[in-house]
C-alpha cells in the first residue's frame, strides 16, 4: 500500500509492521519512513498529541476472515481491525483507508464486523463505507478481488469514489507481455528461486479450464500466459507456488503441454500418473510474483525465499492502491490534486 500511497502522492511518515523480514524489506525501500517495529498495540502512545495528519491506511492481517483460512471470528489477527480505528480514533486523520480480504466485505457470516465497524467509525466522526474491488480493473494481471473501507470526517457520497474509481480504470496486460520485462529466468538477473518439484497428481481434481483444478501435485496451478494470473497466495513457496511452461513462455508458438495434458484427461486419452512434470514447467519466480503485484522492477525485498513469497503473496497490488489513493484524495480533499502547483499541502500519514 506504501508505494501505491507515494505513487499517488502521499508522504508517508510513520509505519508499523509486525513482521521481521516484512520490517527489513520496508526499511530497505522506504528509509525516510520511521517505521515501528512490533505489535502495535505496544505503540499506542507513539500517536498521541499527533496533530495535523491527513491519512491513517492499512491492512491489518486477513487470516481470520479469509475464506482461504479458517474464518475463525476469535483469530487475534481479526481483532486488529479494532486496533486499527483506535489509531484512527487517537490520531483523528481527515481520511482513513482500510483494506482487508473480500469475505469481509461479502460474506454473510461476517455482516455483524462490518455493521460494527461503520458503526464504530460513525461514533468517532468518520462517515465510512465500503468497496470490493478487483486489481484486475486498475492495470493489475492479476485476478486478485479486496475489500477498502474508506472513512472521511467529512460526509461524502460512495457513489463519487466509484465514479472516480471506474474513471481510471486500467486494462491489464497478459503475462506474457508483463514478464518480457525481466531477463531470462535462470540468469544470474533473474534467477529461479523455488525449485520444488512439480509432479502429476494420481487423483487430479479436474475443471473446465486446464488452468483451474488440481492436475499437480501441491496447491500451485499453472497460469495462463496469455490471460492474467489468479489470486497470488501469501502461502507462496514451495509447492504452493504457481507454475508456468517456460518453452511456451519463450515461444508462444511451442506445445501447450499443460493444454494437451489436461484435453486428455477430460477426453479420458490418458490415466493420470504420479510422475515428474515436463522439465519446462517451472514454479513462478520472486521477480515475476513482484512483478504481478505491480511492485517497481528494483524493490528490494529481504529475508528466505519463502520469507519473501509471503511478502509479495500478502501485499497489496501497488497499483491498487495508487488508485484508491487517488480516488479517495479527489473526493475527500475536495478535489485537489498534488500535480497542481497550487496545492502546497502535501498530505502526511501515519
Amino acid at each position: 500500500m506504501d508505494v501505491g500511497l507515494a505513487n499517488a502522492g502521499v508522504t508517508v511518515s510513520l509505519a508499523n509492521e509486525l513482521n521481521a523480514y516484512a520490517c527489513d524489506t520496508y526499511e530497505s525501500n522506504h528509509n525516510s519512513t520511521k517505521l515501528l517495529r512490533g505489535d502495535i498495540k505496544q505503540y499506542k502512545n507513539e500517536f498521541k498529541g499527533t496533530s495535523g495528519v491527513d491519512i491513517v491506511f492499512g491492512g491489518p492481517p486477513c487470516q481470520g476472515f479469509s475464506v482461504a483460512g479458517k474464518m475463525n471470528p476469535h483469530d487475534e489477527r481479526s481483532k486488529l481491525i479494532w486496533d486499527f480505528l483506535e489509531v484512527v480514533e487517537i490520531v483523528r486523520p481527515k481520511v482513513f483507508i482500510m483494506e482487508n480480504v473480500k469475505a469481509l466485505g461479502t460474506l454473510e457470516k461476517w455482516e455483524p464486523i462490518r455493521s460494527e465497524f461503520l458503526s464504530q467509525s460513525s461514533k468517532i466522526g468518520y462517515c465510512c463505507n465500503y468497496f470490493v474491488l478487483n486489481a484486475a480493473d486498475y492495470g493489475v494481471s492479476q485476478n486478485r478481488e479486496r475489500v477498502f473501507f474508506i472513512g472521511c470526517q467529512e460526509d461524502y457520497n460512495p457513489n463519487d469514489i466509484l465514479s472516480s474509481l471506474n474513471y481510471k480504470e486500467l486494462t491489464p496486460i497478459p503475462l506474457r507481455e508483463l514478464f518480457a520485462k525481466l531477463p531470462k529466468a535462470g540468469t544470474d538477473e533473474h534467477p529461479i528461486t523455488c525449485t520444488a518439484n512439480i509432479t502429476l497428481a494420481k487423483r487430479p481434481v479436474m475443471r473446465k479450464s486446464p488452468y483451474a483444478g488440481m492436475m499437480f501435485n501441491g496447491l500451485g496451478r499453472p497460469l495462463n500466459l496469455d490471460s492474467i494470473s489468479a489470486t497470488l497466495p501469501a502461502s507462496m513457496g514451495g509447492n504452493k507456488t504457481p507454475i508456468i511452461d517456460s518453452d511456451l513462455l519463450d515461444d508462444p508458438a511451442a506445445e501447450d503441454w499443460v493444454c494437451n495434458y489436461h484435453s486428455s484427461l477430460i477426453n479420458k486419452k490418458i490415466e493420470p500418473d504420479f510422475a515428474p512434470a515436463p522439465s519446462q514447467l517451472r514454479r513462478i519466480t520472486i521477480k515475476e510474483a513482484a512483478l504481478i503485484q505491480t511492485f517497481p522492477l528494483d524493490y528490494n525485498f529481504q529475508g528466505s525465499k519463502s520469507a519473501v513469497y509471503t511478502q509479495i503473496g500478502n501485499a497489496v497490488p501497488c497499483k491498487l492502491s495508487e488508485c484508491v489513493a487517488k480516488s479517495t484524495i479527489e473526493v475527500c480533499f475536495e478535489g485537489k490534486r498534488f500535480d497542481n502547483p497550487r496545492v502546497d499541502k502535501q498530505l502526511r500519514l501515519f
